[in-house]
């Protein structure tokens, strides 16, 4: 079962981590057939389900916490709910496209794709997606934020934050028709953006979680500052997607 590990964090999570880049959308959406409802599962703030509406008679977002939908733009097409990925309100047979973005690694893997399947149309299209760390073009600045993910923050990360390195390799995705591909986010981000970023990480709240209140960013926060320089440098992160067609027609 999922489990709520951004609540703490949802309004930095709605303020600092990225959107996904329209190639990506461009690339997903001639995959769908219908166009009658879509189902963002683990919406977080909304993001891509404002998007879909855009598409979409009708889109149905979840998310296992209040904190995060309560971050959402409401958008008259969408309708945001609590709910959790392998345990849905949905009638059988219901959705075009779900979408899952960044987040398919906290989940029940068996019984989100059990719950997958049963809600899916006939033609339905999966699409699921992630990103990778950040890089900032600087070698030596890349190394700062290797080693606060890797080794700082290593006991903090929950075990299935490693899936997103590997760019969900592990992970199941038992579809037909599948294609992959892969996207680039690009920012221009001060160092204190970027640090309020480091500031939404999962690891991050489980650190002061463990050290009372204890801002783990702090221990980087110096070198990173001095390393970045003054004013905006540009940030890119991997994105990398893969979808598929639940039940052929």
């Amino acid at each position: 079962m999922s489990l709520d590990r951004f609540s703490a964090q949802a309004a930095q999570y709605a303020r600092y981590r990225i959107d996904y880049p329209s190639e990506l959308y461009a690339w997903l959406l001639p995959q769908v057939g219908g166009r009658a409802r879509a189902w963002d599962c683990a919406t977080g703030n909304g993001q891509v389900a404002a998007v879909l509406a855009d598409y979409f008679l009708e889109v149905e977002a979840t998310d296992l916490s209040a904190s995060q939908l309560a971050q959402a733009t409401p958008r008259p097409n969408v309708h945001y709910q609590v709910a959790t990925a392998e345990h849905t309100p949905f009638p059988d047979q219901y959705f075009d496209f779900i979408t899952v973005g960044q987040a398919v690694h906290w989940f029940d893997q068996a019984a989100y794709h059990r719950e997958v399947r049963r809600v899916a149309r006939p033609g339905a299209v999966l699409a699921e997606w992630g990103y990778g760390l950040a890089q900032t073009g600087e070698p030596t600045l890349n190394a700062l934020i290797q080693r606060f993910h890797n080794e700082t923050l290593q006991p903090y990360w929950d075990d299935n934050r490693w899936h997103v390195i590997d760019e969900y390799a592990r992970l199941p995705f038992p579809y037909e028709a599948v294609q992959q591909a892969r996207f680039v986010v690009r920012r221009q981000w001060s160092a204190a953006w970027y640090l309020d970023y480091l500031r939404t990480w999962s690891a991050v709240a489980n650190y002061a979680k463990q050290h009372d209140g204890t801002d783990a960013v702090a221990l980087v926060a110096d070198e990173l500052t001095q390393q970045w320089g003054v004013g905006e440098r540009e940030v890119t992160f991997p994105v990398f997607a893969r979808a598929g067609r639940i039940h052929e027609k």
